[in-house]
């Protein structure tokens, strides 16, 4: 006997729920029926009825009741439950319509609740998921329905939970499945879409002649920097070259003066200044008329004589004027040193 109760309380025979033109939803079982002895699933609960009232909700696990009085009225599934939205049509913001299909994941939290706050808690959380949807969709674009998938999703769940706390009811996530948009407005997107990667390439084109131009022109500038540079460097070493050739010839011509002077003060150093005086007389007659054509001669040309003569005399003279200097210049710093009030003008 206790097998045979075992046996028609475990009879479970697949029923479909049909809600008319609902989507097609989950198989539940059929009521058991009372033996007395009754053994509850894990992840169920049985809501019991004493006499037509709710009595308690059983446990999983071994349960007995009352013959007659109690029956188990409703069978509540613990577990998650995925649900299909079927396919809607919506219209966005900017008058685009949609085709739009979801799936569902809910949990029912409160049996009692779920039992009899609504008669059929699935069929009313998927007909809520709809309406919400089309709310949703309605405040934003169609270019933002993309974008903002998740934020739609969530924005879904949260009404949901909002109108399904008297249900029992808790929904977890919801996910749209696919969008479906009208034929010419996915031409439109496709042509926006190639029209946005021509943009980009032709930014990306200008972008990379202007780094070529500004590459260029830093370019020039760095080639006009260095060959200014190298042209100051060269002028420097120029005038460096000439200021130590003209340094050289001042000093030779020093060193031409002072071994002259010191050969004058030798013994027939009159004569020998004489003689290159007269050869250079002779060749400065030489080179005449080859650079111009206007010629200044002295009166006594031929006369060599005379203007050796000449040129010793003027020599003579500067000898002695440099002489009387030399031997003057001592006096003049005694006297300062001796008395500072005589001046410059007195000594004169």
């Amino acid at each position: 006997l206790f097998y045979t109760l075992l046996c028609v309380q475990h009879s479970w025979q697949p029923v479909p729920v049909l809600w008319g033109s609902r989507a097609p939803q989950r198989w539940a079982s059929s009521l058991p029926v009372n033996t007395v002895v009754l053994f509850v699933p894990q992840q169920e609960a049985w809501v019991v009825e004493r006499m037509g009232r709710f009595h308690r909700i059983l446990e999983p696990g071994l349960n007995f009741l009352i013959p007659i009085l109690d029956r188990v009225k409703y069978v509540q599934s613990l577990k998650e439950i995925v649900i299909d939205v079927p396919e809607q049509s919506a219209v966005s913001l900017d008058n685009v319509t949609l085709q739009i299909d979801g799936v569902l994941y809910l949990r029912i939290l409160d049996p009692f609740k779920a039992s009899y706050g609504v008669e059929d808690p699935e069929y009313a959380v998927t007909q809520l998921a709809q309406t919400t949807m089309r709310s949703e969709l309605g405040k934003l674009t169609l270019d933002k329905v993309f974008r903002e998938r998740e934020s739609l999703n969530s924005n879904i769940v949260h009404s949901i939970n909002q109108a399904s706390d008297e249900w029992g009811i808790r929904c977890l996530r919801y996910e749209i499945k696919d969008i479906h948009v009208p034929p010419r407005v996915k031409e439109s997107m496709q042509m926006q879409v190639e029209a946005e990667r021509k943009k980009r390439a032709t930014v990306l084109e200008s972008e990379g002649a202007r780094e070529a131009a500004i590459n260029v022109a830093e370019g020039c500038k760095q080639a006009q920097i260095l060959a200014s540079e190298g042209e100051k460097a060269e002028q420097i070493n120029r005038a460096a070259g000439e200021a130590n050739a003209v340094l050289a010839k001042a000093e030779a011509k020093a060193k031409a003066i002072r071994l002259l002077s010191e050969a004058l003060t030798r013994q027939n150093g009159n004569a020998a200044a004489s003689l290159t005086v007269a050869e250079q007389y002779v060749s400065a007659f030489s080179n005449l008329a080859k650079e111009s054509n206007t010629i200044l001669l002295p009166s006594n040309t031929g006369d060599i004589s005379s203007m050796v003569t000449q040129a010793m005399t003027i020599y003579g003279s500067l000898s002695k004027t440099q002489s009387t200097a030399d031997s003057t210049t001592p006096e003049t710093k005694e006297l300062t040193l001796e008395g500072n009030t005589v001046s410059e003008t007195g000594y004169k």
